[in-house]
């Protein structure tokens, strides 16, 4: 007897399509990714937005990032971020010495990252130096900025320790073929001896801590004479305070 075969039947009949209303329009990529364009996330708005300290002059140049920048506005970029960063570190982060003296290594550790050193030639010559110089230039703004907050918070002690220790970084830059590409290192020496000899004219250490100060200052005119004024000082308050106390006795 043949088998009898039957129709099978679909489980679940498909309606016909309905037509679609605007309210259910479903937006293309294309369409999602224009409109993320024309108003862009709050993450992508903070990334493009310029710290509040710069003025409205670094706001172009952000702006504009394409556009060469000059060394005068160069500077100027450079000394509105350090000033940027330190509005953003509290009063007791600014006088601390740790901080400072990694603010330091970090800008000293750019430089010599940013020399290439795989070259037949020297590495230090006049492009290697432009290489270096944005990094050099922020190390010199440190070194003016920070001594003008110590000197502001009247941290008379504080600024004479920076002073050495930015004296001794400063010494370890690196040493360029072309005698004027070193103006910069000796325009860092020249703002830690104002700034050092500014805090002496207001601080009376005691008589162990001058001749320690005198000792450490003296010794750091190996690296540059510019602080030798810094060493007149120390010498006339070790000389007072040393007639003082025999006036004592």
């Amino acid at each position: 007897m043949a088998a009898v075969c039957q129709p099978r039947r679909a489980l679940v009949e498909i309606p016909e399509p309905q037509p679609k209303t605007t309210a259910g329009l479903r937006r293309s990529y294309f369409e999602v990714l224009s409109a993320q364009l024309d108003s862009p996330p709050l993450s992508r708005a903070r990334t493009q937005k310029p710290p509040q300290s710069l003025d409205s002059s670094m706001r172009a140049l952000w702006s504009e990032p394409s556009t060469p920048l000059t060394k005068q506005q160069l500077v100027q970029l450079i000394r509105s971020l350090v000033l940027a960063e330190q509005s953003h570190e509290p009063r007791i982060v600014a006088s601390s010495l740790k901080h400072l003296q990694e603010d330091l290594q970090l800008k000293k550790t750019n430089v010599y990252r940013s020399i290439p050193h795989s070259r037949f030639g020297s590495n230090r010559d006049a492009r290697c130096y432009r290489k270096a110089y944005p990094h050099l230039l922020a190390f010199k703004v440190s070194c003016q900025e920070w001594g003008q907050v110590l000197l502001r918070n009247q941290e008379w002690d504080s600024m004479l320790e920076f002073c050495l220790m930015a004296w001794r970084y400063t010494g370890e830059l690196p040493q360029w073929d072309t005698e004027s590409h070193n103006a910069l290192r000796d325009q860092c020496y020249g703002a830690l001896a104002a700034h050092g000899r500014a805090a002496l004219q207001h601080y009376r250490p005691a008589p162990s801590r001058g001749r320690e100060l005198l000792r450490r200052f003296s010794a750091a005119q190996l690296h540059s004479r510019l602080i030798l004024p810094c060493i007149q000082e120390l010498q006339r308050i070790v000389g007072s305070t040393g007639e003082s106390s025999m006036a004592i006795n």
